[in-house]
This record gives structure tokens, C-alpha cells and sequence, in this order.
């Protein structure tokens, strides 16, 4: 399968991901996750970025991140690979710690970023490493809230000044609408081409700013995608429906409502589906 699109321009919100190789931890103990965050402040300095949240579990880390230079993948390559060489020296230890690429979500921060904050830092919930946020030490949750104070690279300004302007106000008010998320829905249901998280309206204002012509970017050939397989193909290749529904889902080219129609099922089942799938595959 071709690889994604990286989209990239000025002012530009993502919600980015990192896995390890294997699925294999990457956070170690303690000294590991702090040379991760140095590394991730010296990043957020040098590139200018903002950085909203964060969030390192065991063998992933999550990011939600501005970037006023349009330049994420320069400051990924610089993440990854500076934490990689720390900790493979310090565990005396060769090879790739991270998988070959970073998965980067292009948001609509108008309707996503307060969303996301949440859903970041709920991970540890969901995976039932902790009945509340603040039980897990490595994420934005506790100084977001004022818990422990907030490093200075961390933009913690921009986010409480949307809940109220006395700041432990805002942090009470952020600290109840992530506990709200919990038992929300999941906020994947808007996902398209794997890529943009947004409506149509907002997947064509980025197209229209980065110079992509309908779904593709001028790139060459070897590096488009394929046509995806028919539903009818995917679901011949798997024997289980909720694989077939996720397979149609991951190829970027079914919408739920294409896949339900397919399957005689309700939108909100094919979206239960997809979300159980994509836990799954976090955990």
C-alpha cells in the first residue's frame, strides 16, 4: 500500500502518533519518559511549534500539535531519532525503536482541539491503566489542571482561556470537560482518507491551501495510492465481519455510510465497530 500524504503548511493542527517497532515498549522507566519530554521541549523551541497535549504510554505516544512553520516532519525526524540514539545508548542496545513512520491527522481546530485535548490524555483510561486521568504521571492532564505546574513549553494558555479567563477557574472547568469524555463517543466518526479530521468543507479548504488537485497531490506515480478493493473483496478476504468493516474503513476510500449500506447495519454500529477495532489496535 502507498504511503499517506503528508500535508504540511503554516498554522496547520495535528494529532500525531508514534509506535514501537513491533509494538515493542519504548518508555523503559522513568529516565526514559524524561529524556522523551526534554527531547520534545528542545523540538517545541526549535521549530516553533505549539504543543496542546501529550500523552506516552507504553509502546506509543500521542501529540497534538500547531505548527505556525508548516515544518512537522522536520521536527519529527528530530524526535524521533534524538530519543531513539538516547535511549539505545543508555540501554546499550542497536536498531530502530519506532516504527519507520509517524502516523500525522491533519485536525479542523475549530472543531477538534478541544476535543482532542481530551481524548489525549483519556488514553490511559481506556486502556485501563487508571480510573482517572490524573492516575497516569505522563501526560499534559496534570498540568493542564494545575496539578504540577506547567512546563513553559507547553501551551497551556490558548486552552484554559476557553473555558473561563481566572485560570483556576479554567483549569476546574478543563479538568471536568475531560472527565466528561470518559464515556463520550469517540471523535474518529469525521475521519477521511486517513488523514483529515474534519467535514468535506474542511478536507477542500486544505486541499485548496496546499495546491492538491481533487485526492491527490502532484507526487510521482510510485508513491500514489492503488485503487482500493471493492467491499464485495474486502469482505471475501475476511472472515470475520468486524475485520471486513475495519479493512474497508482503513483502505480511506468507504464512508460509514457506504460501508452500512453494504452491510445492512446502522451508521452508529459500523462506528462502534471501527472505534473497537482502533482500541484494539492501540492497546
Amino acid at each position: 500500500m502507498a504511503r499517506p500524504l503528508r500535508i504540511e503548511f503554516s498554522g496547520a493542527l495535528y494529532h500525531v502518533t508514534s509506535r514501537g517497532d513491533r509494538r515493542e515498549v519504548i518508555f523503559e522507566d522513568d529516565e526514559d519518559h524524561l529524556i522523551f519530554l526534554r527531547t520534545l521541549a528542545e523540538v517545541v523551541g526549535r521549530f516553533n511549534w505549539l504543543c496542546h497535549a501529550y500523552c506516552l504510554m507504553p509502546n506509543h505516544y500521542h501529540l497534538l500539535v500547531e505548527t505556525p512553520d508548516g515544518n512537522l516532519s522536520k521536527g519529527m525526524r528530530h524526535l524521533n531519532g534524538v530519543y531513539t540514539q538516547a535511549t539505545n545508548r543508555r540501554h546499550m542496545r542497536t536498531g530502530h525503536l519506532l516504527q519507520g513512520r509517524f502516523k500525522g491527522i491533519i485536525v479542523d481546530k475549530d472543531r477538534y482541539l478541544l476535543e482532542l485535548t481530551r481524548y489525549v490524555v483519556l488514553n490511559p483510561v481506556r486502556a485501563g491503566m487508571g480510573k482517572k486521568p490524573e492516575n497516569w504521571q505522563w501526560s499534559s492532564y496534570r498540568a493542564m489542571t494545575g496539578m504540577t505546574p506547567a512546563p513553559a513549553w507547553l501551551a497551556t494558555d490558548g486552552i484554559l482561556a476557553l473555558f473561563a479567563k481566572r485560570r483556576t477557574t479554567a483549569q476546574q472547568r478543563y479538568s471536568e470537560f475531560v472527565k466528561q469524555g470518559i464515556k463520550s463517543a469517540a471523535i474518529w466518526d469525521e475521519l477521511q482518507q486517513q488523514i483529515y479530521l474534519g467535514d468535506e468543507k474542511f478536507v477542500k479548504r486544505v486541499q485548496r491551501k496546499v495546491g492538491i488537485q481533487g485526492d491527490e497531490l502532484s507526487i510521482p506515480r510510485a508513491q500514489r495510492r492503488a485503487p482500493a478493493p471493492t467491499l464485495a473483496k474486502i469482505a471475501a478476504k475476511h472472515h470475520e465481519r468486524n475485520d471486513a468493516i475495519y479493512a474497508a474503513y482503513s483502505t480511506g476510500a468507504y464512508s460509514y455510510r457506504e460501508i452500512a449500506e453494504y452491510y445492512g447495519l446502522h451508521l452508529a454500529t459500523v462506528g462502534r465497530v471501527i472505534r473497537g477495532q482502533m482500541l484494539q489496535c492501540e492497546n
